[in-house]
């Protein structure tokens, strides 16, 4: 099966994370042709690669300790229940578990769920099989809901937003890793559209540039990434 660079010649490397519903590949926002790109990808069959990606499997000292400086600031201070929605193999909610916190990881394809529940044997997280459009955590509440490049990749984000919003306890809080990707046929989703779908839906919001730390992604980067923290 065709990973996502070899769908996309001349994109960068970053892949859509599998938990996605209809995730976009031919341009910003969403839309129906994204659906069928990305069903084609076998994500069970990615998952053994996943990590390979710097950003991804959080292998080298120096990027994880990028990325566990960003949740510290991201993160409550205080020990707090996260939902960590399309959360691949387990990085980030490593992280997080390492700080004290409750993870509850959802993602649709079981051999990231497998491979995540091995990464936190032991630790204080719960692993789930699903769709972070629709989590199967019943009435259950959180403070933080984190979520890392699967918003851009969805039909409808509005609907998700509000939907991922209503997870929340008051108080709690969204943190959205997201960016545009790409030079020739840009994908994802722009931070100003991304602020402008939470204003409706949160008290206090703020857009953290992250292109600009090659601490975070193993090298250099030029296209947009970003991080949105907003509250409600």
């Amino acid at each position: 099966m065709a990973g996502y660079n070899e769908m996309n010649p001349g994109q960068s490397d970053v892949k859509p994370c599998p938990s996605e519903d209809g995730p976009e590949l031919g341009g910003t926002g969403g839309g129906a042709d994204a659906v069928a790109d990305t069903d084609r990808v076998d994500w069970d069959a990615e998952a053994d690669t996943f990590d390979d990606e710097p950003d991804h499997g959080l292998r080298d000292a120096v990027v994880r300790e990028a990325w566990a400086e960003r949740l510290r600031a991201w993160l409550p201070e205080t020990p707090s229940d996260v939902l960590d929605l399309g959360c691949g193999t387990g990085s980030l909610a490593l992280l997080a578990a390492e700080r004290g916190h409750h993870v509850t990881g959802i993602d649709r394809a079981p051999r990231m769920v497998d491979l995540a529940r091995a990464k936190l044997a032991g630790r204080d997280a719960v692993f789930l099989l699903g769709d972070a459009t629709e989590p199967p955590v019943g009435e259950q509440r959180f403070d933080v809901v984190l979520v890392r490049h699967v918003l851009w990749a969805l039909p409808d984000p509005e609907r998700v937003l509000r939907h991922w919003r209503g997870l929340l306890r008051p108080g709690g809080r969204l943190v959205l890793v997201e960016g545009v990707w790409g030079t020739l046929s840009p994908v994802g989703i722009p931070a100003d559209r991304l602020a402008a779908l939470l204003e409706p839906l949160t008290s206090d919001l703020r857009v953290e540039r992250l292109s600009d730390d090659p601490r975070l992604w193993g090298r250099e980067v030029a296209d947009e990434r970003y991080a949105v923290v907003a509250h409600v």
